[in-house]
């Protein structure tokens, strides 16, 4: 396969990105086709610090658990339940972003997005009780997942020839934020009186600072790359169960008519990407679950976990910008899924065996395992010829894995509570790659969803 700027060139030549639905707004003029160099700048530094802001609110709560739990006399069942809840919204408010994406536009529902972390994270810590803290935290975790399922259509939207490396970039920004909040929060906590209230409101302030950039970007309708336009986007609205149309059915007036109606629920890449991107969010969400209070449990102290798992979310911050870039490059990337996959039994294995005397190695496998992350997200782009089908097949794979990957967080809370220790959980944890290596080498096969529905 070619690489990520020869595929959207012919993404390009597509036809269907370059009908715009009407003129643009004034303060955007021309953006469709040759955006001013300082709105890409400036869309490009809000899909940085949108970033930053998708994973604080999971990692800082991981870093806290055991005082969030003392604090709301939380059981370990209901902290699994607490642990699962990120997943869930992913899933449940996820598959709402194309079809808000269409009718206010992306830029609009991001800086949406960003406020209601904001909002979310500022009350949570204050609401005093476990069905408060849920639902402010579900109010923060549904700006994070519209955010999530728009940041390969922005991309695609205003840098089609940069795919890998905006990708790379925003993807090393989250890991950034996610090893960021995991390393600062106990440590922040402790310079705030201890108090942990303080501590996970803290992470309100960069929402509200990511919301700044997309102001400008609020009343901008320009339909994605092979979005039809609003007035003709009935067909192609996405449900949450995956029935969604594989190609537009809109004739392009500079291209081709696309195959009609057909369903992405079809395709075996469209099934096995959606199931590698859920293996990998349960690994994910149970390691920013959980991973520190094993530490804790294995005698580190609560600073130290907080770092490891700091650790674990920092390699990615080198290896998601290289890993979207190498994947472009290759026709297929199912040797980086199992490379992937190696490194996350090895991690799991030593924390088995020995949590505490190999930590630090531990973790920094365990963070190259997490990469599957932004692999994932590279292979939504690489695996469509057109830009409905990536919006299509981001809503399709996301929605779909994080609806899988609901069970896993809960199931180490219930296994931990009544096994009385860690054993169980970690050989789930461990169990659960081997399938995540099958269905990602299926999902990194050379051939587009296009090609099979």
């Amino acid at each position: 396969m070619p690489d990520d700027e020869t595929q959207t060139q012919t993404l390009n030549r597509g036809g269907a990105a370059r009908t715009p639905a009407g003129p643009p707004p004034p303060q955007l003029s021309g953006a469709a086709e040759a955006p001013a160099p300082w709105l890409l700048r400036l869309i490009a530094v809000g899909l940085v610090l949108a970033a930053l802001n998708l994973r604080p609110a999971i990692t800082s709560l991981g870093a806290l658990l055991e005082e969030v739990r003392e604090g709301l006399h939380m059981s370990g069942s209901v902290a699994g339940v607490l642990t699962s809840v990120p997943p869930l919204c992913f899933a449940v408010f996820g598959v709402m972003a194309p079809r808000l994406a269409r009718r206010f536009g992306a830029g609009a529902v991001v800086c949406a997005g960003m406020a209601a972390i904001a909002a979310g994270l500022l009350i949570r810590p204050y609401i005093g009780s476990t069905a408060g803290f849920l639902a402010a935290s579900a109010l923060a975790l549904m700006g994070i997942a519209v955010s999530n399922i728009l940041m390969p259509v922005i991309v695609k939207r205003w840098f089609p020839d940069r795919v890998g490396t905006m990708t790379g970039l925003y993807s090393m920004a989250l890991a950034l934020g996610t090893a960021l909040a995991a390393a600062v929060t106990v440590p922040l906590t402790g310079a705030m009186g201890g108090n942990w209230q303080s501590g996970l409101a803290v992470w309100a302030g960069l929402a509200a600072l990511a919301v700044l950039p997309w102001i400008v970007l609020v009343r901008d309708r320009t339909p994605a790359p092979g979005q039809p336009a609003p007035a003709r986007s009935a067909a192609a609205s996405v449900s949450v169960s995956g029935r969604a149309a594989c190609a537009s059915g809109q004739a392009s007036a500079s291209g081709p008519a696309e195959a009609p109606a057909l369903r992405i629920t079809r395709s075996r890449t469209a099934w096995g990407l959606a199931c590698f991107f859920g293996l990998q969010a349960t690994a994910a969400y149970i390691t920013m679950g959980w991973m520190p209070q094993i530490f804790r449990d294995a005698g580190v102290s609560a600073g130290t976990a907080g770092v490891l798992l700091a650790v674990t979310m920092a390699m990615g911050v080198p290896l998601a910008f290289v890993i979207p870039r190498v994947a472009a490059r290759l026709k297929q990337q199912g040797p980086i899924v199992v490379v992937l996959g190696l490194c996350g039994l090895i991690g799991y294995g030593g924390l088995y065996l020995a949590p505490a005397a190999g930590a630090w190695a531990w973790a920094l496998l365990l963070g190259v395992a997490n990469c599957a992350f932004p692999l994932a997200l590279t292979m939504i782009g690489m695996r469509t010829r057109t830009g409905a089908g990536v919006v299509r097949l981001s809503a399709f794979a996301q929605s779909t894995g994080y609806l899988l990957s609901i069970p896993g967080p809960l199931l180490v809370g219930v296994l931990y509570q009544h096994s009385g220790g860690w054993g169980l959980p970690i050989a789930l944890m461990a169990g659960l790659m081997i399938p995540q290596m099958v269905a990602g080498v299926l999902a990194g096969r050379d051939r587009t969803i296009e090609d099979e529905c």
